[in-house]
């Protein structure tokens, strides 16, 4: 069980499960990123259930095993001997090549470098699976996330259908 492991019998699993990799958030802590896998999905959905339920749509886009049509990236944290989740980001087919994306970020760990991070990699990942599109539809009033949009790349275009969302595009 992960709960009796030790740091350092902590890092030898990580190193174990392969694609995954240790990032350090601007307050030096470091979080465990990969693409999330079935043993993950209770540390996923104990992230959800701590989200007001306006932002667990984002997270729930996708459940697929086929990588083209969807995946995601789960951020973990070793925590009084403990693994949690801390984050995490997901992209599922809406067409042949295109895919909503979504992000989401526990409040402790928002401010961090985090979803700069996850994204990132679920970039990559969509990228070497043949992804040619992202998109991500939000509210215009959501600064963080446009912000983060444009840092990453994405082009911001009004909703024609509804003038308080943006559609975020990247094009990879």
């Amino acid at each position: 069980m992960l709960a009796s492991k030790s740091p350092d019998d902590w890092h030898d699993w990580v190193n174990a499960r392969g694609k995954s990799r240790m990032d350090v958030l601007s307050n030096g802590r470091a979080v465990l990123i990969r693409h999330v896998a079935q043993a993950d999905r209770a540390y996923e959905c104990a992230l959800v259930r701590q989200l007001a339920p306006a932002s667990r749509h984002g997270l729930l886009l996708g459940q697929q095993h086929d990588a083209r049509k969807g995946q995601g990236c789960i951020a973990l944290v070793h925590e009084n001997g403990r693994l949690s989740a801390t984050g995490a980001s997901r992209y599922a087919a809406m067409g042949q090549y295109q895919c909503e994306c979504a992000l989401t970020v526990a409040v402790a760990w928002k401010r961090l470098g985090l979803g700069t991070i996850l994204m990132e990699h679920l970039i990559d990942a969509a990228r070497s699976n043949g992804v040619h599109l992202l998109y991500s539809v939000g509210a215009s009033s959501n600064a963080p996330l446009r912000d983060l949009a444009r840092c990453l790349g994405f082009e911001a275009h009004d909703d024609p259908f509804d003038p308080q969302q943006v559609i975020h595009r990247l094009y990879l």
